[in-house]
């Protein structure tokens, strides 16, 4: 099993924290068609956008996306897939966010 962790960041800690949408209206454009994406890649949403509480650390992120797959490999082929490929693009013009991926839960 693999996760993937995508967060925007937040004002308070720049460098490490979650999506920082520049335009709300491109955020839910986009966010129509990630569900779609991520379910044919075997995937499924364990949490998107609900309460963070910051205990450790110094960050203090504003939202978070964790999405689970099945495999690492399965996690790789819908960020690289043809499906996730102008969204992500839209992410990635729109916002600023990191991610990560997660081996073995």
């Amino acid at each position: 099993m693999a996760v993937c962790a995508i967060r925007a960041r937040s004002q308070s800690c720049p460098r490490t924290s979650l999506p920082k949408w520049r335009s709300p209206i491109l955020r839910n454009s986009r966010s129509k068609g990630v569900p779609a994406a991520v379910a044919a890649y075997g995937g499924r949403y364990l949490a998107r956008g609900g309460a963070v509480e910051p205990l450790e650390g110094g960050w203090a992120p504003k939202r978070m996306v964790i999405l689970e797959f099945p495999s690492m490999a399965q996690a790789k082929a819908w960020y690289a897939s043809a499906e996730y490929r102008d969204l992500k693009a839209l992410r990635q013009r729109t916002a600023t966010t990191k991610a990560v991926l997660l081996e073995g839960l």
